[in-house]
């Protein structure tokens, strides 16, 4: 602690203290502005010691902190949660367990929607090699209109430049597009849904709903939900559940957001049950 407290430390000493020193130790360097961190240090101590408030709130106070980090920073508090709820017995494990991980995907696409698109390129590889680039992720990030993190994604998976990608998805005759998904890596019985999502961001007015780019975009759900349950054959279940689950939050969101434009337009006074009642 007393080294992790020096000023001018070198990153070779702080990487030394995130690799082997104890929690006080590291939040200690933390603290410590004068002391040189690189990346794979805060990394090594978010893998160590993220589960612990202190050095979560220290962290996410970095303003260099990178969006990759961050999003693992997300994934030690939603696993935290989950024991925690668990071990309460207030929840079962598996519900728990899924909804702190939709919690934590809808987290990481606000994430990726504030940040830079350097720092989106590194989350994707991230989030490739911690095993959460999933094709649930994926078509949570198009269905919020998220384009920018779903390129990315498409394009990590495929190995295929972002700019041919981008040429691909943004082709009207969707040209290409099958054999790109295919190559990316992506199950079958998602390709309907991804399909028709993008038939519906290309169509004028559905980019425009509220939300921004984290939020998912209702109009677009509905669309693609009904399309696919159009020419839906047996395998493809689990996906309408999901798009069905999707469809439900984000009437949710919209019921909050509608809640809080009336609250702040002075039409209705703050009321935790009108709240409530959208949640």
């Amino acid at each position: 602690m007393a080294i992790a407290s020096r000023a001018g430390l070198p990153c070779s000493v702080s990487a030394a203290i995130a690799e082997v020193g104890s929690a006080e130790s590291c939040l200690v360097l933390l603290e410590n502005k004068d002391a040189e961190t690189v990346q794979f240090s805060l990394d090594r101590i978010v893998d160590r010691f993220g589960h612990l408030a202190a050095i979560r709130d220290v962290m996410l106070g970095r303003e260099d902190l990178p969006a990759a980090t961050r999003q693992a920073l997300v994934v030690k508090l939603s696993e935290t949660l989950a024991e925690f709820v668990t071990s309460r017995e207030w929840l079962g494990e598996d519900r728990a367990r899924r909804i702190t991980r939709e919690a934590c995907e809808k987290a990481t696409i606000a994430l990726a929607a504030e940040s830079q698109e350097d720092q989106v390129r590194l989350l994707i590889r991230h989030l490739r090699e911690s095993g959460q680039l999933t094709a649930g992720l994926i078509l949570r990030s198009l269905l919020s209109g998220n384009t920018e993190m779903f390129e990315e994604a498409v394009a990590d998976l495929a190995q295929v430049p972002l700019s041919r990608v981008v040429g691909i998805l943004h082709d009207r005759r969707g040209a290409g597009f099958r054999a790109l998904y295919d190559k990316a890596g992506l199950p079958a019985s998602t390709f309907p849904a991804f399909r028709e999502a993008l038939e519906a961001m290309r169509e004028e007015g559905f980019m425009f709903e509220p939300g921004q780019a984290s939020r998912l975009k209702r109009r677009i759900i509905e669309r693609t939900l009904t399309r696919c349950e159009s020419e839906a054959p047996d395998e493809i279940g689990p996906l309408l559940t999901l798009l069905r689950r999707y469809a439900a939050e984000a009437a949710r969101e919209e019921a909050r957001m509608f809640c809080d434009e009336l609250v702040s337009d002075g039409l209705i006074a703050p009321d935790p049950d009108l709240h409530a009642v959208a949640a």
